[in-house]
């Protein structure tokens, strides 16, 4: 037993140190109009280690682009974004969010795409997160109009189709005209997270 003992006393600090090194993930969940755009704009962001494209809001159901698309479901075309707060926190994302990602100012569009399923919303995944979102909000609005909102809901990833498709489709119009310029924004204003 004393043995046994001694071996635990050698072994686990070694699990210690391995969980100590491991990186921690969080993750948050934002709409903002077409998810292709936002999707694109999130990969290119220091500390973001996954981002999917899904619907967020509604019941499972009826997350499908097909019936999304009609306007009649209560979803929000949104992305999951997986990321390392110990290199970007969930307030810097909000800022890339409001700045880069969606203008925070229009009701149920953004650009061309117009309807419900297109609107500012954000989806805390914490009391923690809904604290800061709330705090964020506040003081944007300051500066700006918001019209934002904070719900709640499951994630729903979307068909295989969006996902990457900024990255896969770099040169379809809609992406060019409405979505690289995006890109160079957050490459302007971020560069100390542009990756």
């Amino acid at each position: 037993m004393k043995k046994m003992l001694g071996a635990l006393a050698v072994i686990l600090p070694l699990f210690a140190v391995a969980d100590a090194a491991t990186p921690r993930t969080e993750t948050a969940v934002l709409a903002g109009g077409c998810f292709w755009g936002m999707e694109g704009v999130f990969e290119h962001v220091k500390g973001v280690r996954d981002v999917v494209s899904g619907y967020a809001g509604g019941p499972r159901s009826s997350a499908n682009y097909a019936a999304v698309s009609t306007e009649k479901t209560p979803h929000a075309e949104a992305v999951r974004i997986k990321f390392d707060p110990s290199v970007i926190s969930y307030a810097q994302l909000l800022r890339i969010y409001a700045t880069v990602a969606h203008d925070p100012g229009q009701i149920n569009r953004q650009g061309p795409d117009i309807g419900p399923s297109y609107r500012s919303a954000i989806f805390p995944q914490s009391p923690e997160q809904k604290a800061q979102a709330q705090t964020f909000l506040a003081k944007l609005s300051k500066t700006r109009r918001v019209v934002t909102r904070i719900e709640s809901g499951p994630f729903y990833p979307a068909e295989s189709e969006h996902q990457d498709f900024m990255r896969r489709n770099p040169r379809y119009p809609y992406i060019v005209r409405n979505d690289l310029p995006k890109l160079a924004e957050l490459k302007r204003q971020y560069p100390a997270y542009w990756r």
